[in-house]
Parts: C-alpha cells; structure tokens; sequence
C-alpha cells in the first residue's frame, strides 16, 4: 500500500512538475511595443533662431534592442494658410545625423540648420503666424523625396508634432 501511495503521489508531482514547464515556456510579453524610437520635445527654451522660427530640441528614448546609428530627421508642415498657389510641398527630409545609444538629443547646431531649412519653405510659401508641424526619425537610407509610402516603410520613430510661431524676417508677399 505503502508503495502504490509513492507511486500516486510521484506522478501527481510529475504531472504538476510538467504544467509549470508549459507555463514557464509561454512566450513573454515583449518590454517594448511600437517603433524603435520615441520622441519628444526639450522642455527648456532654445535661442530664438534669426531664420524666424525656432524648432524646439528633440530627445529620443530607443528600444536598446534595436539601435540605429544614424537616422533622417522627417519634417512635416502645413503650408495651408499660404498665399501662394504653386504646387505645394509639405515635407522635407533633413540629412542623417548620428543618435548614439539608447537615449539622447539632437544637437544644437542640428536643430538651428533643421529650422533656417524650414523657415526658407515656409517663407517660400508666404507664411507667417501659428505653423503646425510633425517630426519623426527615418532610417538614413530615405530617399531625398520619398513617398508616402517610403516614409512609412522607413519610419523609426511616431510622429511628434508641435506648433510653432514663424516672423518671417524677409516678408516679400
């Protein structure tokens, strides 16, 4: 008698042991959801930019398991309050630039480039007053003029947007 309890007793442990195993052995829920990159804005005030606008810092939060090394920097604006009826673009890519580990900030002399090359668009466009804008990194390897479809397949990072104020300081309109 003795011997059958061990024995009902060995199994009922096995049979528990093995149910724990199936549940260690589910896949875990990944830490990070989303694209690789999440991006937000400096809280502190930036020198105002003579080009007439100034595009606050960006700093980046990465997923540590997928690091890029450098990326674009994609600039989405609405050029709707314009006074020109050209054909309109609402979009520039800025060249790549490095973003080492897995948190950071653009540089300075980034941010004023990105925003003398969007006051000369928007100037292009006789804007001026309120402009809303969106902001996302890109893999390095996006095309100068990429499509929709490109941004997308290429995109690291949601898009940030932001409204800015431009003066722009050759009103020629």
């Amino acid at each position: 008698m003795r011997k059958t309890m061990l024995l009902v007793l060995t199994g009922l442990l096995f049979v528990a042991g093995c149910e724990g195993n199936k549940q260690a052995a589910a896949p875990a829920t990944p830490k990070w959801k989303g694209l690789p990159y999440r991006l937000a804005f400096d809280t502190k005030e930036r020198k105002p930019n003579s080009a007439g606008l100034t595009i606050p810092t960006v700093k980046w939060t990465a997923n540590p398991d997928l690091l890029e090394r450098r990326a674009a920097v994609a600039v989405r604006f609405d050029v709707s309050g314009g006074k020109k009826d050209d054909a309109v673009m609402n979009q520039m890519i800025m060249g790549a630039t490095d973003i080492p580990g897995a948190e950071g900030a653009l540089p300075a002399d980034y941010m004023d480039h990105m925003s003398e090359e969007l006051a000369a668009y928007l100037g292009a466009y006789c804007l001026k007053g309120k402009v809303k804008i969106q902001i996302a990194f890109e893999r390095s390897s996006v095309n100068p003029r990429p499509t929709e479809s490109e941004l997308e397949n290429k995109r690291l990072s949601d898009w940030l947007p932001v409204e800015i104020d431009f003066k722009n300081p050759h009103p020629k309109c």
